[in-house]
């Protein structure tokens, strides 16, 4: 059954980087209904044995290895992984980062220790997910007026936390 409201998927190009360890997968869905596909930390091989420690607050950029190639009119998220999230603390400063699709640089993911206790990224550990999502550029048009809604300029918090 295909529905015309759903864009087929697109052709991501990724090039492996010269000081990427091979044996390493490139992104993949680890299940049939993911919406992201999992990115690994693919240390230069002078860290390799060691990995990146992050203190509580450190933040550093870990590299998968890859450069990428999004097609035009789409772009790739980087999102945090719930688990490390809720076990670790460790989230994306920038969440999502936004890849977009002029970008041909190396795929880095910033990653922040927002626990309380020193965490160890090791060479291949799963540390982010990626995902493709269209991103149409958008016509901006300055007018005098805006029509009115219901909400009108009611800003954060204006439609209430659900109890009431």
């Amino acid at each position: 059954m295909n529905d015309p409201r759903i864009l087929p998927p697109p052709a991501i190009r990724l090039k492996a980087l010269p000081d990427a360890d091979p044996v390493l997968p490139a992104p993949r869905y680890e299940s049939a209904g993911a919406a992201g596909a999992d990115l690994r930390a693919n240390l230069p091989a002078a860290i390799r044995d060691a990995g990146i420690v992050l203190p509580p607050g450190g933040r550093a950029l870990i590299p998968t290895g890859f450069a990428i190639a999004v097609p035009a009119g789409w772009e790739a998220q980087v999102r945090a992984r719930s688990g490390l999230a809720l076990k670790h603390g460790i989230a994306l400063p920038n969440a999502p980062g936004t890849i977009d699709s002029d970008y041909r640089g190396p795929l880095g993911v910033i990653l922040i220790n927002l626990g309380d206790a020193d965490f160890h990224v090791a060479h291949g550990d799963r540390i982010a997910q990626l995902v493709i999502a269209p991103a149409p550029q958008a016509a901006f048009d300055l007018v005098e007026e805006l029509d009115d809604t219901q909400r009108g300029q009611g800003g954060f918090g204006s439609t209430g936390t659900g109890r009431e």
